[in-house]
């Protein structure tokens, strides 16, 4: 699906190519199409030029750009945004992808990562010192997008969010300018950024708060899909150390070795542990999961914490197509359950897993009110996504998310994670930050008045 892409004037693609460093994309360049790409392949748009930014210099000649011209501006970073929001129709996409420095303080702890980074370049530079923050599943995921978002993965019930992990960030805002948001100065800016997403300007990096993590014991261990296996996740979680990440999923067995081939596409769920406690303890870890179900598939093993990060990259490849749902949960009520059960048979492929990712322990120690993301005292966030292979096969299954995500509704929360919401959700803005839009509301009003930054899961000024 393609639609006509506007040429802009020559003369003033001349002029932001003498003020950036980095490369313009236009229409009719060799490697457009490339440059265009995004990992949801639903979302097959035109921009009128990407802009291939090495520095925060880029970033502002662009953000001027853009709003000079008053043309619609995406800014990408990993490119894992499900609604597509890293792209755009006849506007200007501002591609960070090339801005991956990272430079780690390993006696402060802490990590200075530049916004295209992804997680697997963040955990590789800290593995080195034995450090890890929290963040994702899939390593391919942008940091940005991410983190301002809020930030899940197997060491939240530990470290926190990923926005709860940030010290500072410097971001460009829509009049161009170039802020260092810390608790101590524009600190409302870095309130707002985490969890408020993308809506008050570009982050060209953030400053991230490490934790003593190296070695983990990890990976999946696969049941029959039964209520009382996912009764007992529930207490598993409620009883666990907090250094303890379990995610459930929920789906079709996958083909791979240590799952026996009659298992392949039957309905499963599976406990995904990260054991950040010492090795002394794997046992007893082990013996805790033994206790859910009968166990029909295991690959729980000690590895780096890096590589717990990569189990799904070859499950979910760039180029698939997506279409998502998000839930969030106190407890994990009996009705939810049920909803699994009667959902969990009927997953359109093996990488449509739904993912319910543990937001208790140090996520609860932070007051809903002092981030962004508001939602501290949900314990469970549920993400649902029919991903398959063809454009045709993914709009077919949208009515199988929505009967699933409506079967949670009255079991769950008002809101969702704003990460897990796609295109037709922007109903739900006011539901996912509760309490805090009001002030988001009048930050954005202040920061951004013209709404440049509306290519995200808007707070509209």
């Amino acid at each position: 699906m393609t639609t006509s892409t506007p040429i802009l004037d020559h003369k003033l693609l001349d002029r932001l190519r003498g003020a950036v460093r980095g490369d313009l994309v236009e229409p009719g360049d060799p490697d457009y199409d490339e440059a265009r790409k995004v990992y949801n392949a639903m979302h097959d748009k035109r921009p009128a030029i990407v802009v291939q930014a090495v520095d925060a210099g880029d970033v502002i000649a662009t953000v001027d750009f853009a709003r000079d011209q008053g043309l619609t501006l995406a800014v990408r970073g990993g490119s894992h945004s499900v609604p597509g929001y890293g792209t755009c129709d006849g506007g200007v996409v501002l591609d960070l992808g090339r801005m991956r420095g990272i430079r780690v303080d390993p006696d402060a702890r802490t990590a200075w990562v530049e916004g295209g980074c992804t997680w697997a370049d963040v955990n590789h530079a800290t593995h080195a010192f034995g450090l890890a923050t929290t963040g994702g599943v899939v390593s391919t995921t942008g940091v940005g997008g991410l983190t301002t978002g809020g930030g899940m993965g197997y060491l939240a019930r530990r470290c926190g969010l990923a926005c709860d992990n940030l010290a500072s960030v410097d971001l460009v805002t829509a009049d161009g300018s170039f802020l260092t948001c810390t608790d101590e100065q524009h600190s409302d800016l870095l309130w707002a950024v985490r969890g408020g997403g993308g809506n008050f300007g570009v982050v060209t990096s953030f400053a991230s708060r490490l934790h003593p993590i190296a070695d983990i014991l990890g990976g999946p261990t696969f049941y029959p899909l039964d209520a009382d296996v996912i009764r007992r996740y529930r207490e598993l979680v409620a009883e666990s150390d907090e250094r303890l990440g379990a995610l459930l999923v929920v789906g079709l067995g996958p083909p791979v070795p240590f799952l026996p081939e009659r298992w392949h596409g039957r309905p499963l769920c599976g406990v995904v542990a990260c054991w950040t406690g010492p090795e002394a303890e794997d046992d007893r870890i082990r013996e805790r999961l033994d206790a859910l179900g009968p166990v029909v598939g295991r690959h729980l093993e000690r590895m780096p914490y890096p590589v717990i990060n990569t189990l799904f990259d070859d499950l979910v490849p760039a180029g698939l197509h997506h279409y998502w749902k998000g839930a969030f949960t106190q407890g994990l009520p009996d009705g939810v359950i049920d909803a699994f059960v009667e959902y969990g048979p009927t997953t359109p492929s093996i990488q449509s897993v739904t993912v319910v990712f543990p937001i208790d322990g140090a996520c609860h120690r932070v007051r809903p009110e002092d981030t962004a993301f508001s939602y501290r005292d949900a314990d469970f966030s549920i993400a649902l996504s029919p991903t398959l292979t063809t454009r045709e096969e993914c709009d077919a299954h949208k009515g199988w998310v929505r009967a699933f995500h409506g079967a949670l509704a009255p079991h769950s929360m008002e809101g969702g994670y704003v990460n897990f919401m796609d295109g037709d959700d922007q109903d739900r803005v006011g539901a996912n930050y509760r309490g805090n839009l009001a002030r988001l509301t009048a930050m954005k009003r202040h920061y951004d008045p013209g709404n440049l930054f509306h290519l995200n899961h808007n707070i509209a000024p």
